[in-house]
């Protein structure tokens, strides 16, 4: 018989045992209700993305060009106005402007309460800072169209800044939302003198990430800006891995060591197309964002001769190349531009896979083949050129290799030298290359800097085109096309521009270049930007 006080424990026990189930039983019924999950009061412990890049992101200067990458610089620097898909202009750190009837005055109104990350505030003044720095070396920015014609620049009052052209320039505003030159470092970042061709202090922007860890070709580590003023980017850190061989990018992100690859052959397209069978993993491919060409640099004695270029093109099947390169993932290019892009020609006529005729072409030209050689050649020099290209590009190399097989069945010895990035738009922009894969800027930049560039020298394709009959009417084709106000003198222009270049064969499009990218299932959604050298990863969506 139990005790009394052993009859107090049981009791206790039994209503502690019934508390106990009806607080499980009220649980079970709300989950299966479907009640929703409240967001916690702290972070997720994993909100940070891991991404791998080919290269060192480099010293995040957002004046000058390579090795800084563009894809970084735009994580921290920002533009006065941006550019959104379709090629609308839109609001950014300026919140409104005008242009003065004559086309040559923009004033922009600068958005209040705009800090850099260092929490000093953006205004006219610093904006001012930044464009007297980039016009301390104009001729390094010329290829921008609107820079060469810049008059002055003035900050009127805090917020009110002015941009004054010696002449009107219609894609002004379009050419302001690039990357760089003309994004925005703060104060502090600048050195001494002003002078930020030399370096900068510390890469200082208004944008909503901040370089917080980096080793050369090693890492980059991006951390939210707490005083961004726009929409705080989801994930709270962005880690860049350098990874320069795409094989080995895709084995990392297989072991679980990257979140994402992003990029613009990055990886073949075999392997896009295996890990886009795998449910494991999310995979997009953009609309087209530039052409990928053949630059023929007709100061080269064998390619100044029309005959050559257009043999040179007849003499490779591009449709099977750019089919069995890229398994269909790219377009066909046969115009400049491809048709999303505004004045892009249609319909041009496509020069087709003809071996008989690209050997007549050489046989007319003078380039003969000596019985028992198998290369062509003319008063005893061999048709022997150089292609140039970016070794790291997992497409680009296997189109060197197929026109270094194609052409050999004409006669015609190609030596294939893949190069850093560095090294090659070094060569490019010297003229030191016979040929050179290229592609034209993408958005925001073209119609206007492609073919501002086929004019202005200095940046590699005006030098290459210099020994063609007609480039004096087509640079003033290009002038005049940039600087009128009259819509249809434009379009009429920018048509007979791209008529004599596809007949010319200098340049030779290929095929529309196609972001891709490849995500695991801790992203849930991803974008492309409207711009093409702006970064995605501020949009990106996590699962929790």
């Amino acid at each position: 018989m139990f005790s009394s006080k052993s009859n107090m424990l049981l009791l206790m026990l039994l209503l502690f045992s019934i508390a106990l189930a009806a607080c499980s039983g009220t649980n079970t019924t709300n989950n299966n209700a479907g009640s929703k999950e409240q967001p916690s009061e702290t972070a997720p412990a994993n909100k940070m993305i891991t991404v791998s890049w080919p290269r060192d992101v480099g010293p995040m200067n957002p004046h000058v060009y390579n090795p800084s990458q563009l894809i970084a610089q735009s994580m921290i620097y920002e533009p006065l106005v941006n550019y959104t898909e379709g090629g609308e202009v839109v609001p950014f750190l300026a919140e409104s402007w005008t242009i003065s009837e004559d086309g040559k005055t923009y004033s922009f109104k600068i958005r209040q309460n705009v800090t850099f990350s260092d929490g000093t505030l953006f205004n006219a003044k610093v904006a001012k800072k930044n464009f007297d720095a980039v016009m301390k070396h104009v001729e390094n920015h010329s290829w921008l169209g609107f820079i060469g014609l810049l008059d002055k620049t003035e900050a009127v009052d805090e917020y009110t800044f002015n941009i004054v052209l010696k002449q009107a320039y219609f894609p002004t505003l379009q050419e302001l939302s690039v990357v760089r030159p003309v994004r925005f470092l703060g104060e502090a970042g600048f050195p001494d003198d002003g002078d930020t061709s030399k370096g900068v202090k510390e890469p200082i922007g208004t944008g909503p990430w901040m370089l917080t860890d980096y080793k050369t070709d090693e890492y980059a580590e991006f951390t939210r800006n707490p005083n961004y003023w726009g929409e705080q980017p989801i994930a709270d850190k962005l880690v860049f891995r350098i990874i320069p061989d795409g094989d080995t990018r895709v084995l990392a992100f297989e072991k679980g060591e990257l979140d994402l690859i992003y990029g613009e052959g990055a990886i073949s397209m075999d392997a896009f197309l295996q890990l886009q069978d795998n449910d494991d993993y999310e995979t997009q491919i953009s609309s087209p964002v530039a052409t990928r060409q053949l630059v023929m640099n007709t100061t080269n004695a064998a390619l100044s001769d029309k005959n050559v270029r257009l043999a040179l093109q007849h003499g490779f099947n591009k449709e099977a190349m750019v089919q069995g390169i890229t398994s269909g993932l790219e377009d066909l290019a046969d115009s400049l531009l491809s048709s999303n892009f505004p004045y892009a020609q249609t319909n041009p006529a496509p020069l087709g896979y003809d071996v008989e005729k690209a050997k007549a072409y050489l046989d007319e030209a003078g380039w003969l083949l000596p019985e028992g050689k198998s290369v062509r050649e003319k008063n005893g020099k061999p048709l022997e050129v150089e292609l140039i290209y970016e070794k790291t590009d997992q497409i680009i190399k296997p189109m060197a290799e197929t026109l270094q097989a194609e052409w050999a069945g004409i006669g015609v010895k190609l030596n294939l030298s893949g190069l850093e990035l560095t090294e090659q738009i070094k060569r490019f922009r010297a003229g030191q290359f016979d040929l050179y894969f290229f592609s034209n800027y993408g958005a925001p930049y073209d119609p206007s800097s492609f073919f501002h560039i086929v004019a202005e020298k200095s940046f590699g394709i005006a030098e290459a085109l210099a020994n063609l009959p007609m480039k004096d009417e087509l640079d003033r084709q290009v002038q005049e096309a940039l600087a009128t106000t009259d819509e249809n003198k434009r379009k009429e222009l920018f048509d007979a521009i791209q008529t004599t270049l596809h007949e010319e064969g200098a340049l030779v499009p290929i095929s529309y270049i196609k972001k891709t990218v490849v995500y695991n299932k801790k992203i849930s959604s991803f974008a492309f930007p409207g711009n093409r050298d702006d970064n995605p990863f501020s949009s990106i969506e996590l699962n929790r």
